[in-house]
């Protein structure tokens, strides 16, 4: 058996005790997302049209991310599961992450219920339906009624292998990747020199991602701006209770539930949360995952989970696995009922919860999942109007941002967790990565190969 090292990482690790290399502070680039932040909030409260019209600075860099998307995702799962010689273990993975999945998001669910049973956010608004006005959210109604299982389903398969990359369609790319990787394992040595070709483009496509990385201020700069100049910090006060539930309830479950899934897996929450914190904060900036998907995959590996399990962990998660969605689901959904005095029994709350779980399936990977999902929703559950949607309409945005944040922490703790049941994990190189040590001793886990 020959053991080969990761594309791009040297397997020689400095002497202990080595002095360390400082860089100026401001050359981290959380710093430069946080400074970029604070002045995009100052500028979009203080000169409101001025922060609204920098609204393309974070639309390009989402759209630069997006453009290699699909080919980090492709080639990080076709390289990783060429590497497997018994295909079993691509079902294997599959399973183990699909059941985390189910299990955490339907946990989500659920908490997000009683926080809103317990706290009641939407009490003694005393909303009347009859006034509220439908047509605010009919787009999202529209967009929510096109999202069936069976559409979803279909949707995963591409009309064209081109036509998959050409749509930055997150799961047609994986889909494709999975059958393209499971072909090189299957022609075995003949396939190396393809392989060969394949790890090579990923190690350009990661380095692309670092050159990319460097204008993340600017993005988060513009986005956030953007976000406040034309919401206004003034809009959150009216709906305070909702967004302070909704931010605190994705705290206990990222805190609480994450953190005990993480302790009984061998690694800290709070460190985790650490070590991504540039991601994080590109999340906040931007309230979009998908602008730090390419840099958790790297990430993930660099903490040792195997290639294999991150690239079929961390995309297939970032459709299915959405836990900051699902508890603002169930929450939002009980502040409607609340602010307009409706009094949901024990069996429609179920109910809602088992239409909100397969719901967030449909609309997954869709612009504004979060909105079109709860729509979605409640139009299987006729107790709740779905006009009421436009009570919370103005507030979405600020809570757009905590549902990116809380999805991708609990695409961090699923990856790893799932790569160590399945015994894929380099425990060291995890330890030494979310402990902040030196690139080189929180190297990817090695892949093994069959000779």
């Amino acid at each position: 058996m020959a053991i080969k090292a990761a594309p791009g990482v040297s397997p020689v690790r400095p002497e202990p005790g080595a002095p360390a290399v400082k860089k100026p502070v401001w050359s981290h680039l959380y710093v430069q997302v946080i400074t970029a932040i604070v002045l995009g909030g100052l500028i979009g409260h203080f000169w409101p049209a001025f922060g609204e019209s920098l609204k393309p600075l974070g639309d390009a860099f989402i759209k630069l991310v997006k453009m290699i998307i699909a080919p980090v995702i492709f080639l990080t799962v076709a390289t990783g599961i060429a590497h497997l010689r018994d295909l079993k273990d691509v079902g294997r993975v599959a399973g183990k992450a699909f059941a985390y999945f189910l299990t955490f998001s339907t946990l989500a669910l659920i908490v997000g219920l009683v926080v809103a049973n317990v706290v009641r956010p939407g009490a003694g608004m005393n909303v009347d339906p009859a006034t509220l006005d439908p047509s605010a959210v009919a787009q999202y109604s529209e967009a929510a009624h096109d999202q069936t299982i069976t559409g979803f389903l279909m949707h995963i398969i591409p009309d064209t292998i081109v036509g998959a990359f050409a749509e930055g369609a997150i799961l047609q790319v994986l889909f494709f990747s999975i059958l393209f990787g499971i072909s090189l394992a299957v022609i075995g040595d003949r396939a190396r020199p393809v392989l060969s070709v394949l790890e090579s483009a990923s190690d350009a496509f990661f380095k692309l991602v670092h050159i990319l990385m460097k204008a993340a201020p600017i993005g988060a700069f513009g986005a956030f701006a953007f976000t406040i100049g034309r919401y206004g910090i003034e809009s959150i006060v009216s709906l305070a209770a909702l967004v302070g539930t909704f931010y605190l309830t994705s705290l206990i479950f990222v805190l609480g539930v994450l953190g005990a899934v993480a302790a009984a897996n061998g690694f800290s929450i709070l460190k985790l949360i650490r070590y991504l914190k540039e991601e994080l904060l590109l999340v906040l900036g931007t309230s979009s995952s998908e602008a730090a998907l390419p840099s958790l995959i790297e990430k993930m590996e660099r903490a040792g989970a195997r290639k294999s399990v991150v690239g079929l962990v961390v995309p297939t998660g970032y459709s299915f696995n959405l836990d900051g969605t699902n508890i603002y689901m169930t929450l939002a959904a009980l502040f409607i009922a609340q602010a307009c005095g409706i009094d949901l029994s024990l069996t429609e709350q179920l109910l809602l919860l088992a239409v909100a779980m397969l719901s967030s399936k449909g609309a997954a990977g869709v612009t504004g999942a979060g909105f079109i999902t709860l729509a979605a929703t409640l139009a299987v559950v006729p107790s709740v109007p779905v006009a009421g949607m436009a009570l919370i309409l103005g507030v979405d945005r600020f809570m757009s941002e905590c549902r990116a944040l809380t999805n991708f922490i609990g695409n961090a703790v699923a990856t790893l967790v799932v790569a160590r049941w399945d015994k894929a994990l380099d425990v060291e190189a995890m330890h030494a990565a979310l402990n902040g040590e030196p690139a080189s001793l929180a190297a990817p886990m090695i892949e093994a190969d069959e000779d």
